[in-house]
C-alpha cells in the first residue's frame, strides 16, 4: 500500500492560489492533490541550493518541501512562472 503524504499549503501560497481563475484554480489543485501519492513524480524538479521541489502546471509553478520523515508536504509557493522564483 502507498503512504499518502499529507498536503499544508502556506498562507502566502493560499492567496496566491485564491487569485487564479477557475481553470487554473482546478489544475492547480488536481496537480497539488497528486503530489500527496507521488511527491517526486517525473515532473518534479529539486531547486538548486534548496529543499524545495518544483512542479509546472502550465504557466504556473508550485514550489514544495518534502517532509518524509513526517510523510508531509508543504506548498510554500505557487506562482506563474515570471515571477514565481522572486523572494
Amino acid at each position: 500500500m502507498i503512504k499518502k503524504y499529507n498536503i499544508e499549503i502556506k498562507r502566502s501560497a493560499e492567496k496566491e492560489i485564491k487569485k487564479l481563475n477557475k481553470s487554473e484554480l482546478k489544475r492547480v489543485l488536481k496537480k497539488i492533490d497528486d503530489l500527496s501519492t507521488n511527491p517526486k513524480g517525473h515532473d518534479s524538479i529539486k531547486l538548486s541550493n534548496k529543499n524545495e521541489y518544483r512542479v509546472r502546471v502550465g504557466k504556473y509553478r508550485i514550489l514544495y518541501e518534502i517532509l518524509d520523515q513526517t510523510f508531509t508536504i508543504v506548498v510554500v509557493k505557487v506562482g506563474h512562472r515570471k515571477n514565481v522564483y522572486d523572494f
